[in-house]
């Protein structure tokens, strides 16, 4: 347990050093870009960081959790809330990125069509029922703690009380017996299906735009940034925890190694913003006069000087 907090609270503070300043760029970014011109993919990314400035909003509670070696040492009630969001802007954030790919693919192998029917309320639409699927799956974290158990002895520690000393972790064996179907439904459903869908929109993205002969060679090098990106997501961030699923429903545990597996997921609040960058020229333009202004000011100083 001492071995995981120390590797997982310096991964959690750098997460949150460097994705919050980013996200936050990205979403006032985005904001106003869909206040003044909306388009499909602006709602979705808009949406994707959302998600992101939830999880950072939550990654606090992980770190007080890490220092106190695991132990809940907060008021029980921000135990659930906590969990629940999460662990549910893990799985929003794989479903932008699919509904993302989604677009991206359509956008090249339809253009036309595509064109005519785009509209931002169907991306509305679309966004409202991924944070329902997302919401919805990850309810689990609420029902869990209240399943009678027939032992009543420490391993019981779920079990919501005042005095809880662990958070979402030890389970009993009629608990273990709902969640653990929960959780290989969520490899299922949220993890594969969303990771195949990506991997096929993307392949067949870069290989149509490979055969356009009047491609630039900046445009064709970002689609292949997007997908190199959304996949590394996939794979870096989101398959170890998904795979402890899968791992735990056949052993019929809870895995130990699973808190190893979720430090990883807390990368892709620092990934995601490549996503933003390749997806979004606006995005790329705000950064680009972050980047000036910063010049601007460390070049002024030394102008000074050199005058006097």
């Amino acid at each position: 347990v001492s071995y995981c907090c120390f590797c997982s609270l310096p991964i959690y503070i750098l997460t949150f050093l460097i994705g919050l300043p980013a996200n936050i760029l990205a979403f006032v970014t985005f904001c106003r870009k869909v206040y003044r011109k909306p388009t499909p993919i602006d709602v979705l990314l808009l949406n994707l960081t959302i998600s992101d400035l939830i999880f950072l909003a939550v990654l606090p509670f992980k770190m007080k959790e890490a220092t106190d070696n695991l132990n809940w040492s907060l008021p029980y009630y921000l135990c659930p809330i906590s969990s629940f969001l999460f662990f549910s802007t893990i799985y929003t954030s794989t479903l932008f990125l699919t509904a993302i790919s989604i677009e991206r693919y359509l956008g090249v192998t339809f253009p036309i069509r595509y064109a005519l029917g785009r509209r931002p309320r169907n991306a509305v639409i679309a966004s409202c029922f991924l944070w329902l699927l997302g919401s919805l799956n990850l309810s689990i974290v609420y029902i869990v703690p209240y399943i009678p158990s027939s032992d009543n002895s420490s391993s019981s520690k779920l079990q919501p009380n005042p005095h809880v000393t662990i958070c979402y972790d030890l389970f009993t064996e009629e608990q273990l017996s709902i969640l653990l179907p929960v959780r290989l439904e969520l490899f299922l459903v949220l993890f594969c299906i969303p990771l195949l869908i990506c991997c096929f929109c993307y392949i067949n993205f870069i290989r149509i735009l490979s055969n356009l002969p009047h491609l630039g060679r900046r445009r064709r090098l970002r689609a292949i940034g997007l997908a190199l990106g959304t996949l590394l997501v996939f794979t870096i961030c989101f398959s170890p925890y998904n795979v402890s699923h899968v791992v735990g429903f056949v052993h019929g545990d809870n895995e130990w190694w699973r808190h190893f597996a979720l430090i990883s997921s807390t990368l892709n609040a620092c990934l995601d913003p490549i996503i933003f960058y390749f997806s979004s020229a606006a995005v790329r333009s705000a950064i680009h006069a972050c980047a000036y202004r910063k010049k601007c000011c460390l070049q002024v100083p030394w102008s000074l000087l050199s005058e006097r």
